[in-house]
């Protein structure tokens, strides 16, 4: 079975942001505005995503 995925995109800055904001972006792999990330769906993945869901968007769900 396939493992779930989504695509993220990070659609706005960190700058002026507070710093764990930036680190979630950090750790998620991105950085720089259109960046794009292939992730594994799980709820933890899924949490940060919702946390800084201003500064990203979810492009595609994937399996």
């Amino acid at each position: 079975m396939a493992k779930k995925t989504i695509v993220v995109k990070q659609v706005a800055s960190a700058a002026r942001r507070p710093e764990i904001q930036a680190a979630t972006l950090r750790g998620l792999g991105l950085g720089k505005i259109n960046r794009t990330r292939e992730l594994e769906d799980t709820p933890s993945v899924r949490g940060m995503v919702n946390k800084i869901s201003h500064l990203v968007v979810i492009v595609e769900e994937r399996g």
